[in-house]
């Protein structure tokens, strides 16, 4: 079950690239993050109140809801959402990428029992070099905002990082679906002041079909859905291990780009491309891997 779940996530978040890029063409960036988030509190709260879901109750796991709701949804999507006015997206993606070398770097200090070994370092370096070279051709800052978009992206993808490492090593007892929600509540208000400031009344936008379409998306599969999924996962495998989906969904990316917009494939994609599965292939999924978590945590229904 494990290893499907890794799948699934590596395209849902590789198909989100595309309905940002579409969605981005009619609407602000923080008020669409904004529109999507505030979707899925909406929809996820009948969830949680049929389902009778447990929300954190004490004064620790409120604060630690807190802190890693403000590092996933306020600091780490606004940035990118916020750059890529000023940074191709695939920069960006090469830029967010780097939120598994962090989870490597955090694991080490956060999650005593994972260590930092060789060839987790050198399976890291191999798909960071793999999505470099797909990118390869967008890879360049002309001024000061694309500068600054880009350290934005690395410190969203820091923010992103240290938020699941911490609620892999304190927030383990918690449900996904309620994790995700109540971070959401807590990291959307500062995106929703921001977004009244700095880009003013949401009801003013071209709310076009197109548009709405993808905050749909992005609301059901790329937030409802994929951060379920993936708090169920970091629960039963190694952070880093989960953390290498970031290194997937630019291929991805650029491949679904391909077949539903018709845009040109960067001529070494591929050499990019087996790159990554190559780093993919040394941790995770090494043989035993999924089916040795599973032992040790059971495998209950999601």
């Amino acid at each position: 079950m494990t290893i499907l779940v890794w799948l699934v996530l590596c395209v849902i978040w590789g198909s989100t690239w595309i309905f940002i890029k579409i969605g981005l063409q009619d609407l602000p960036p923080i008020t669409f993050a904004v529109a999507r988030f505030l979707a899925a509190v909406l929809l996820l709260a009948p969830v949680i109140v049929i389902g009778k879901l447990p929300l954190p109750r004490t004064r620790a796991e409120w604060k630690l809801i807190a802190f890693t709701g403000v590092l996933q949804f306020s600091v780490n999507y606004s940035t990118v959402f916020w750059a890529e006015q000023y940074i191709t997206s695939g920069l960006a993606a090469v830029l967010q990428a780097m939120i598994t070398p962090f989870g490597l770097l955090l694991a080490w200090v956060f999650l005593p029992a994972e260590r930092i070994t060789k060839l987790k370092v050198m399976a890291v370096g191999i798909g960071l070099l793999g999505v470099a070279v797909i990118f390869l051709d967008h890879l360049k800052i002309d001024n000061m905002m694309a500068f600054a978009g880009s350290a934005a992206i690395v410190v969203g993808a820091y923010a992103a990082a240290q938020a699941s490492i911490l609620l892999k090593a304190r927030g383990s007892s918690l449900h996904p679906a309620s994790l995700v929600w109540s971070q959401m509540i807590c990291g959307l208000p500062l995106i929703i002041i921001y977004a009244l400031i700095a880009e003013g009344n949401p009801l003013s936008f071209n709310w076009t079909t197109s548009a709405v379409l993808c905050v749909l998306y992005l609301t059901v599969a790329g937030t409802i859905a994929a951060f379920w999924l993936y708090y169920w996962l970091l629960n039963r495998i190694e952070s880093t291990r989960a953390m290498m989906i970031s290194l997937v969904t630019p291929l991805l990316a650029v491949i679904i780009g391909a077949i539903v917009l018709g845009e040109t494939l960067p001529p070494q994609t591929t050499i990019g491309g087996v790159l990554i599965i190559g780093s993919i292939g040394l941790i995770v999924f090494r043989k035993g891997l999924f089916n040795a978590k599973q032992k040790s945590h059971g495998d209950p229904e999601m």
